[in-house]
């Protein structure tokens, strides 16, 4: 397809092209369709599929075929909606359950044969940048420090940042380190037996988050802050996003009431509580949760419980996004300065 006009304003939405973006993590296949605004983009179209393609994957090694068959099902959708769209440019990413599975890429070739759709596996440290990159807009401008986590299916991305005030809304920062823990929702459930994580369980999954964290080598004024009382948190995750829907008892989720939200980490717990609490089958009734997460939510509130005991907050921003803005932010700008777009 070629190049649009290069024009300085995008007040014609005839004149804007279309990017899209694919998720496929452990757990979902996602995806975003957007045109550029002189704020970012606006969505025009989008997807959310769990596929669980990590099922398995953590005994035996690799993708197995239902799995891989189910992903094919929801990327074929993906590319209808991208051809309906008339796309210029799209990236398209897999993550941890590619990353370590023996027959990731061999599985990628099949995507691009039978969906034509070709996609990169991302290193732990791209997907990291790339969850930070989606969700700097949720930073708040008095802080100091700001720690990003993304509880994925397979692993768990954080990054540390240090903000510099620049007197707008948007502040300036740096990635002062950043880590990958092998852990995730659907490879925390599938490490137990037993359906539900008993209390102990729950501890000692928790226990184990926070000593992996406390060995991370983050700079001491980020230490300093966070002591300070002036760091918070951006979860990114199906896990926090979740959280915040029981958390404001809502009949329906709704993206437009949890993005963005303030979460205190009391009220995080209280609702980690009630949900351990729950059965699987009251965790499946919840609309906020729902049956296709009831065997994970437990686990990644056992994750982000031991990310507040290495790390403790008052606040968590809660971000329902992730790596699918990241990689549209990123498509738009190399357009905006191949075609000189304002």
């Amino acid at each position: 397809m070629t190049a649009p006009t290069k024009t300085h304003g995008l007040s014609n939405r005839q004149l804007a092209p279309a990017f899209s973006a694919i998720d496929l993590g452990t757990n979902n296949c996602r995806l975003l369709v957007a045109v550029p605004q002189k704020a970012g983009f606006r969505v025009i179209d989008a997807f959310s599929q769990i596929v669980r393609l990590g099922e398995g994957l953590t005994r035996s090694g690799e993708l197995a075929e239902a799995a891989m068959d189910r992903t094919i099902g929801a990327l074929n959708l993906c590319a209808d909606k991208i051809a309906a769209r008339q796309v210029l440019s799209m990236r398209n990413i897999a993550t941890e359950a590619c990353r370590a599975a023996a027959n990731g890429e061999t599985f990628l070739k099949r995507i691009a044969e039978e969906t034509g759709l070709q996609f990169d596996i991302v290193t732990a440290e791209e997907e990291a940048s790339l969850s930070v990159r989606g969700c700097t807009d949720l930073i708040d401008p008095a802080a100091k420090a700001v720690l990003v986590f993304d509880i994925g299916g397979g692993s768990t991305e954080l990054s540390w940042l240090r903000i510099h005030p620049n007197g707008t809304g948007n502040p300036d920062f740096e990635t002062v380190a950043w880590v990958s823990l092998p852990m995730g929702v659907v490879s925390v459930a599938e490490s137990h037996i037993e359906v539900e994580l008993t209390a102990e369980q729950y501890d000692t999954l928790a226990g184990r988050v926070m000593s992996l964290l406390q060995a991370v080598d983050v700079p001491d004024d980020i230490k300093a802050a966070f002591a300070a009382g002036e760091a918070h948190l951006i979860g990114t995750s199906g896990t926090v996003t979740s959280m915040a829907g029981v958390h404001l008892r809502l009949d329906t989720y709704s993206r437009r009431a949890v993005d963005g939200l303030w979460m205190g980490a009391d009220e995080a717990r209280r609702v980690a509580e009630l949900l351990r609490r729950m059965d699987i089958e009251d965790r499946a009734l919840s609309p906020c949760i729902g049956r296709e997460r009831a065997d994970l939510v437990v686990g990644g509130c056992a994750i982000l419980e031991g990310i507040l005991r290495a790390w403790p907050t008052d606040r968590i921003r809660v971000g329902d996004r992730g790596l699918r803005e990241g990689l549209l932010l990123d498509l738009i700008a190399k357009w905006r300065n191949a075609n000189s777009v304002a």
